[in-house]
């Protein structure tokens, strides 16, 4: 049998064995193996072994993942988040869609020191829904709005998406956080002129009694809660614009910060330290099986040559870069509506990654294109994770509900892709500046 008839048997293996619903790491690692074993033998799948799993799991960059993790835990056991929907609550009172813009407000900056979209959608969720229902919005926006606003946290810097892109592309994880900055804040936006629209389009989706008054002591008075992951966000980002950290080294100085601002807010017990750690431990766990699984996979396309194969069969047809651009976008739309978003990237990212760099894509740029799809797999149906944690947490939000209030905002996360192409400079500005 041909090798790269073997690495195409393995690549359909990966995907069987996801929809099957086998753990995506055992998914990719599996067919990988018996792939190495048929092709090399016993002897290159030992040494194969001990490059990847044991020389990557010490690599120094993958420490970032875990103190993200942390800074995010120590953030929420802070109490941070319930003010920091107050304070966006208070200054888009008075605004039709109000609070449900506060909650894309609120997520974003909780998706600032968060680096995780599903816990932005279960930390804010809790917290908006209970107003927005209250307060007469339509369940659908409701849902909506918070799932939306979730996603958030994997494209505002800290995200563990740009980092496991980073790793996989080789590209500087300082640079992919940086080229976040912008697109999140465009987005964010996107996301509140989407919910004027929406509500001036159909009025029902707002009760009118929604609209409270606040008055602008109680709006000034408020802010001192952001403070709090304004300063934190200045240390790590802005020790990596200016060169005084690198990307890990940032992580650390953002997991101390997080540490010191629970001491000094008085909210980090003893338990709640063990419960951070914990937690961190686990969905780090779980990352790095998942990238290490990526590892083995990706040494068996690249002896393969699967990858190469596939990039010169496309080049070969001689669409422009905007159609396989197009091509590229729409498969990702399709794969995140069936796959989990973190396998769909982990797989993919190795197949074409050469066609990418033929076309002359700039990596970063392409890394935050990753995100925003990635983002859309989180919202559609009938797998979008952030809409499942939403209804997990907030039981009186039926699922059909929020996957039908979340549709609407892909609209935002497309303009953005479609800005982000004519325009790549909105991403590229700010880490092609960084010192």
């Amino acid at each position: 049998m041909a090798v790269s008839t073997v690495g195409l048997l393995v690549i359909l293996c990966v995907f069987v064995l996801m929809f099957l619903r086998i753990p995506i790491a055992i998914a990719m690692a599996i067919p990988a193996i018996i792939g190495i074993l048929y092709i090399r033998g016993w002897d290159t799948l030992f040494s194969a072994f001990d490059t990847i799993v044991w020389t990557q799991s010490y690599s120094y960059t993958l420490t970032t993942i875990p103190l993200f993790v942390l800074m995010g835990q120590f953030i929420y056991s802070s109490g941070i988040s319930s003010e920091l929907f107050t304070t966006f609550r208070n200054w888009f009172s008075g605004l039709r869609g109000g609070l449900a813009m506060a909650t894309i407000g609120s997520s974003a900056m909780f998706a600032a020191a968060s680096g995780s979209s599903l816990a932005t959608t279960g930390t804010i969720g809790v917290m908006a829904s209970k107003e927005m229902l209250a307060a007469g919005y339509s369940k659908s926006l409701t849902g909506g709005s918070i799932a939306a606003g979730g996603t958030l946290g994997i494209l505002i810097p800290p995200s563990t998406m740009f980092i496991i892109y980073g790793m996989m592309t080789e590209q500087s994880i300082g640079k992919l956080l940086m080229a976040g900055i912008l697109p999140g804040i465009l987005l964010t936006l996107f996301f509140m002129i989407t919910i004027y629209v929406a509500s001036l389009i159909k009025p029902s989706l707002i009760a009118e009694s929604s609209k409270e008054k606040v008055s602008w002591k109680e709006r000034f008075s408020s802010l001192k809660s952001t403070i709090w992951i304004i300063l934190l966000f200045i240390i790590v980002l802005g020790g990596m614009y200016i060169g005084i950290f690198t990307a890990t080294e940032s992580a650390g100085a953002g997991a101390l910060g997080a540490f010191v601002i629970g001491l000094a807010r008085k909210k980090l017990t003893l338990q709640k330290i063990n419960e951070a750690i914990f937690e961190t431990i686990k969905t780090t766990g779980f990352i790095f099986a998942i990238v290490i699984g990526a590892f083995i996979l990706n040494y068996v396309l690249t002896i393969t040559r699967v990858p190469h194969l596939i990039s010169d069969f496309l080049f070969a047809t001689n669409l422009s870069p905007l159609m396989l651009f197009i091509i590229i976008v729409v498969m990702y739309i399709i794969l995140g509506a069936i796959m989990d978003t973190l396998s769909m990237i982990v797989v993919t990212i190795p197949i074409i990654l050469p066609l990418i760099e033929a076309v002359g894509f700039d990596l970063i740029w392409f890394g935050v294109i990753i995100v925003l799809v990635v983002e859309m797999g989180l919202i559609s149906p009938p797998v979008g994770m952030n809409c499942f944690v939403l209804n997990g947490v907030v039981k009186e939000l039926e699922l059909t509900e929020i996957f039908k209030g979340a549709l609407i905002f892909m609209i935002p996360i497309l303009t953005l892709i479609a800005l982000l192409y004519v325009f790549p400079e909105i991403a590229l500005y700010i880490p092609y500046s960084v010192k």
